[in-house]
């Protein structure tokens, strides 16, 4: 059976990180510590993180986030060094870049963007020398001994994704295979397990350009110095990029060295959202996603701010000529606490912004959902299809675990608020009955076309 060590930062991290990141600290020194890390550079507090992975002492993703599980990685790290409070001084800061530089350069990794699949990867080239094309058109690395082998995968959907899964976790007797986690959800699918000699680990994502995927396999014999690198590999890897591949992490300066002067960030000049269409040329999304703004575009069409209402969070938005479908239908009463629910969002930024259903769950006002940053305003629908609420949260920050975003919860407004906020504007919601349950994709095809994206100006 596999260790909980060995898969805790690629597997279990995907299920169980963001609440575990989330949680309020009790501990004082870890209250210290989560105050001193979240006052660095988003930069640095990622760099630290993935330093951290590299010299094995975090089994995580480098997400700039601080909770239990780096704050142990730290003070493991500090173990016979100094005090343990979470807090690296100077001298410890660079002694850490220093390990992990060391470990990159031994494994040779690298983050490309694959010609092939146009997948972005990293790739630890001084380890997997041999690369070569594959017969289903990807790419393959492998060890000069074959003892490790990555292959990077790319094609068109042409079945379910849930039937790929199944077979991949099919109890086959002729193999002796063990499955030792497996996630599904509506874009992606993780597979984890062991042979008797050896370990395994596959992603596959479902996007707009059809189907991209990694798998790593590797020998048992190999797993006490690799195991961190398949961390590494899967914290590096997205389907569907935009923008330019990151370069390497900067190096902190020495203790006592002057500051080098570094060429700050540029200023966003857009915040995106989420609407739906809730009536005539009538959009519904979050204060959060339009407040304050230069310029409002619905689509690729100017849109202006009609109302805005502080306590519920919602916002309406005139849009002319805009196209309008049928509204969907409000549902009489407000979600149970822990009633499975679908969030409809866009996932990207400006033209690269895709429509995704996301899994969620409701948690009291708020609900439970892997959100990315462009999501306020996102709607909300029950399993019966019936619109249950609007997400008023503006996720801050993007933190990607192996490509995929953690659950959180965020903030909504309910069915209550969103009916006043409605009649207000004269456009009363028509009520929706229960039905049989439907599939997240009957939800989204039948509430789709109301939901669409939201630029801020800034």
């Amino acid at each position: 059976m596999l260790k909980v060590s060995s898969w805790i930062g690629i597997a279990g991290m995907l299920a169980c990180l963001g609440a575990a990141q989330a949680q309020q600290p009790a501990d004082p020194r870890l209250a210290a510590a989560t105050q001193s890390f979240s006052a660095l550079p988003e930069a640095e507090r990622k760099a630290i993180q993935a330093d951290l992975i590299w010299t094995g002492h975090l089994n995580s993703a480098a997400t700039g986030n601080f909770g239990a599980l780096t704050f142990r990685a730290v003070n493991s790290f500090k173990a016979g060094r100094g005090e343990p409070n979470g807090q690296l001084t100077p001298a410890e800061r660079q002694e850490l870049a220093r390990l992990a530089r060391t470990a990159r350069d031994a494994a040779g990794f690298a983050v490309i963007t694959d010609q092939p699949t146009g997948v972005r990867i990293g790739i630890p080239q001084k380890l997997l020398p041999k690369r070569e094309a594959t017969a289903a058109g990807g790419s393959r690395w492998q060890s000069a001994d074959g003892k490790i082998t990555l292959d990077v995968s790319a094609g068109p959907a042409t079945e379910p994704l849930q039937a790929i899964f199944e077979r991949a976790i099919a109890v086959n007797p002729n193999i002796q295979r063990k499955v030792t986690y497996k996630l599904l959800q509506p874009t992606f699918f993780v597979v984890a397990g062991e042979t008797p000699t050896g370990k395994f680990f596959r992603r596959q994502a479902l996007g707009p350009s059809g189907l991209r995927g990694f798998s790593v396999g590797y020998d048992k014999g190999v797993s006490a110095t690799f195991d961190k690198v398949v961390t590494a590999i899967a914290d590096s890897f997205e389907p569907f990029p935009s923008g330019a591949a990151p370069g390497p992490a900067p190096t902190p300066a020495a203790p006592g060295a002057p500051a080098v002067a570094t060429t700050p960030a540029q200023p966003a000049t857009e915040r995106f959202g989420v609407g739906l269409v809730v009536g005539r040329e009538l959009v519904l999304t979050a204060r959060a996603a339009v407040d304050p703004c230069k310029g409002l575009k619905v689509g690729t069409r100017p849109a202006k701010l009609r109302a805005q209402d502080q306590a519920s969070g919602l916002a309406l938005l005139d849009v002319p000529g805009l196209a309008t479908g049928a509204a969907p239908g409000l549902r009489d009463a407000a979600p149970a606490a822990k009633e499975a629910v679908v969030v409809l969002a866009y996932d990207g930024t400006a033209a690269a912004r895709t429509a995704v259903a996301l899994p969620g769950e409701v948690t009291s006002d708020a609900v439970l959902a892997p959100l990315q940053p462009g999501g306020a305003g996102s709607p909300i629908f029950d399993r019966q299809g019936r619109l249950a609420g609007v997400i008023t949260a503006n996720p801050s920050d993007k933190a990607l675990i192996a490509g995929v975003a953690p659950q959180r919860n965020y903030a909504i407004a309910g069915v209550a608020q969103l009916r006043a906020m409605l009649e207000k504007a004269d456009a009363r919601p028509a009520a929706a009955a229960a039905t049989s349950e439907l599939s997240t994709g009957a939800i989204a095809e039948a509430a789709g076309k109301s939901v669409v994206p939201v630029a801020c100006g800034l």
